[in-house]
């Protein structure tokens, strides 16, 4: 982890924040988090997990390569920074 594949709103966020988003705030209907001049929605957090799909979306969203992201799996999601 984190290969590309369903992964938990607790942990997508906490890899978010390894690379250098802050939030997630509220606005609206969904939450968002901030890096820079982007902004990225975070989906619902009543769902269980968050499929392949989705996920494909919202890196691609963030500008996020799939190197870049299967690079913080070296750390298990609540290891910090």
């Amino acid at each position: 982890m984190p290969r590309l594949g369903p992964i938990g709103r607790e942990d997508l966020i906490l890899y978010l924040k390894r690379l250098g988003f802050e939030g997630p705030f509220s606005g609206g209907k969904h939450q968002f988090m901030v890096r820079g001049r982007s902004r990225l929605t975070i989906p619902n957090p009543h769902r269980k997990e968050i499929g392949i799909p989705l996920l494909s979306r919202i890196l691609r969203q963030a500008g996020i390569e799939k190197g870049e992201w299967e690079k913080l799996g070296a750390e298990a999601p609540g290891a910090g920074p």
